[in-house]
């Protein structure tokens, strides 16, 4: 009875470091199958490396500089529900056209409207900014103006204050 417990516990053991060999050859090949796919994924890396220099360097190429008289307006002392503008001008101080794409202003109490043709390296371009504050809206006013543009950085951001009373 002892023989026959020894043999058929032999006969499983060896079946089973039969099995793991044959899994270890699963994995092996498996590693094999990721080193070529880690070539390929390498190539495919150095390709978009490569394409991606290239496009920073053409966006690069198309940027200029810009400068603002001023980056914060204080209106000073205003009224609820009164109508403000002021004006910030735009110098191209770059070698490119100077786009401005996008201002946006961080409230609905702020309009800004940006000049809409392009600024030629050198020249000034001017852009409006009117503040209404709303009934109710009293004290210290601190609002933003981003400008987005083909410079680096890509946004500019501007200041207009007032004390409404």
């Amino acid at each position: 009875m002892k023989k026959t417990v020894f043999i058929v516990s032999s006969i499983l053991f060896l079946s089973a470091c039969s099995s793991n060999s044959s899994s270890n050859k699963e994995v092996v090949s498996a590693v094999a199958a990721d080193d070529q796919s880690e070539a390929e994924l390498k190539a495919s890396m150095k390709e978009f490396e490569k394409e991606e220099a290239k496009r920073l360097k053409e966006e690069a190429e198309s940027r200029t500089s810009i400068s603002f008289d001023k980056m914060v307006h204080d209106y000073g002392n205003v009224k609820p529900d009164s109508d403000n503008a002021t004006y910030f001008t735009i110098t191209n101080t770059g070698k490119k056209p100077l786009i401005i794409e996008n201002v946006e202003a961080s409230c609905g109490c702020t309009t800004p409207e940006k000049p809409e043709k392009p600024i030629l390296p050198g020249k000034s371009d001017k852009m409006k900014v009117s503040f209404h504050p709303k009934p109710g809206q009293e004290g210290e006013i601190e609002k933003k103006v981003t400008v987005t543009s083909n410079t680096e950085p890509r946004l500019t951001v501007l200041t207009i204050k007032a004390f409404v009373k």
